[in-house]
């Protein structure tokens, strides 16, 4: 019985996530030839802020291009 965990990071619109899940169970059927019920996908949603790549959090990382595109727009740069 395969079992396939992904990781993401939170915020993603459900669907995207529902036909993630799809693609990923299909590719399994078509690949292993496991018979459907066999087959276990998980999705596990992780905080932004638990999610550290080269020593800064996805949240950090989304806070500066915030405030990148704010101090674009005041200051007259593309927005």
């Amino acid at each position: 019985m395969p079992i396939i965990e992904i990781s993401l990071a939170a915020g993603r619109d459900p669907q995207q996530v529902r036909t993630l899940l799809a693609d990923v169970h299909e590719a399994v059927l078509r690949s292993l030839g496991e018979p459907q019920l066999q087959v276990r996908v998980l999705v596990r949603e992780i905080p932004p802020e638990h999610w550290l790549s080269n020593g800064v959090t996805l949240a950090e990382i989304a806070e500066k291009a915030s405030a990148a595109t704010t101090t674009d727009t005041i200051a007259g740069g593309p927005s």
